[in-house]
């Protein structure tokens, strides 16, 4: 059930990033707007005012597969090798299984954590294919309309399965052509690796961006999962096909995502430098989402080999040295393909410190943003020069970070800015969430706060 969420006209007493003292932000309550950030008028009340920064974002996350391992029904489809053909061939055969009320139930699971984080906006993916038919989909456009207060589902219509060969391949295509077509559908997604054929592959992917033209929605490819220097990078095929459909930040508002690609971490530096190049002189409104998690346990080589290189994209060195726009996200939780780490974004950025070699604090802002702002803009839902910060004209969608008791012990440790928060997440407990000028409460509100 979507958590109850109060109207607040006023946040006093916060702490800024970067900001000396305690700061007041105003909210219209029509809107749900940030409408004034001005100083606290107490100049010696923030010993334990909270950290105020914007929401979490999703963008890159399975809705409908999500905690298949926390299911009795499940139990079964426990990973015995862990391999990448193994996760396949075991949700396959989850998804014969999936069920209208288990889809809710999981859904729900997701949801409810993820905000409880302090997500407020995500892209979610739904299968659409002649195993489960329109049954992921439906129970998608349920979930997104009873969430919509507290999360904004930005739902994706998406072929996991082939639609230009295998048997299969007719039928799969003909229900993503019926899916796409929803009001409800913003985003369409394809896995052109999966298909038999480069040529089929290549297939999948001019199909998508012409439906996407078609119906006016964002393309979102899981692209380039392998770590294999002899196989070709389809990311080259998917930027000249773009070009040549006329898909540019002038024509259309819409954006297009690029999933995994692990391939491309065997690029050189003038292999980067000319496909940053190529989106830059074309006015490609493309991203990049590196899936950690998922692309450091699925993305190896075989565990016969004796070399087991791991690969995930380099986000930071994407966004720092080359300019391209990039983030990072959850992909999976509790299933074959990610059977760990959890619905939290902030657990991810964590992460991105050690597999980046991100230790400043600088690093770890940029990380923060992976996950919050950045993300948020590289699905569509703000623009790509949005504020890094709260500002004045924002939505109202504000994480503040408490330092509260999580031990049991009455000891309160506190995090000290951005970088603070990600070096060492603090516990759900501690984080009061804002959407859109509206309150979830954690249930342990710092008294010297006042939500009005």
């Amino acid at each position: 059930m979507p958590p109850t969420l109060t109207p607040l006209s006023t946040i006093q007493n916060v702490r800024l990033p970067g900001k000396d003292a305690t700061w007041d932000i105003t909210i219209s309550e029509s809107s749900g707007i940030i409408t004034s950030i001005t100083p606290h008028q107490n100049p010696n009340s923030d010993k334990h005012a909270p950290l105020a920064l914007p929401a979490l974002t999703h963008p890159h996350i399975h809705l409908d597969k999500a905690f298949i391992h926390n299911s009795p029904e499940y139990t079964q489809l426990l990973p015995a090798t862990g391999s990448f053909a193994e996760a396949l061939s075991f949700t396959t055969e989850a998804k014969q299984l999936f069920t209208r009320n288990d889809l809710l139930r999981r859904g729900e699971w997701l949801l409810a954590g993820s905000v409880a984080a302090g997500v407020t906006a995500m892209r979610a993916f739904v299968e659409v294919d002649h195993t489960v038919n329109l049954t992921c989909l439906e129970a998608g456009i349920a979930l997104k309309e009873e969430w919509k207060e507290a999360c904004a589902v930005q739902l994706v219509s998406f072929a996991q399965d082939p639609i230009f060969s295998t048997e299969h391949g007719e039928e799969n295509r003909r229900l993503m052509e019926d899916a796409v077509r929803r009001p409800q559908v913003d985003v369409i997604g394809t896995t052109p690796y999966v298909e038999m054929t480069m040529e089929a592959a290549k297939r999948n992917i001019t199909w998508a961006i012409e439906r996407a033209l078609e119906c006016n929605k964002h393309v979102d490819f899981h692209l380039d999962y392998n770590l294999d220097a002899g196989k070709e990078a389809l990311v080259w095929f998917v930027l000249s096909a773009l070009t040549e459909k006329g898909w540019t930040v002038h024509s259309t508002d819409k954006r297009v995502m690029l999933g995994h690609c692990t391939r491309l971490t065997l690029f050189r530096d003038e292999e980067w430098e000319l496909l940053a190049r190529e989106i830059r002189d074309n006015n490609l409104p493309v991203s990049f989402v590196g899936l950690p998690t998922s692309d450091m346990y699925m993305a190896a080589p075989s565990s016969k080999s004796h070399d087991r290189p791991r690969g995930t994209l380099q986000v930071l060195e994407m966004i720092n040295k080359h300019g391209l726009d990039a983030v990072i996200g959850i992909n999976n939780v509790g299933n074959a393909f990610t059977p760990w780490g959890s619905e939290d974004p902030l657990s991810l950025a964590c992460l991105g410190v050690g597999i980046y070699q991100a230790g400043t604090t600088k690093t770890a802002e940029l990380l923060y943003e992976c996950v919050s702002t950045r993300a948020r803009a590289a699905i569509g839902l703000s623009p790509l020069e949005a504020s890094r910060t709260l500002s004045q004209g924002d939505r109202a969608d504000i994480l503040l970070f408490h330092d509260v008791d999580d031990t049991g012990c009455n000891i309160s440790r506190p995090r000290h800015g951005v970088a603070g928060i990600v070096w060492d997440p603090p516990a759900k407990i501690s984080r009061d969430v804002v959407v859109a000028g509206r309150l979830k409460t954690s249930g342990s509100l710092c008294p010297r706060t006042a939500y009005r």
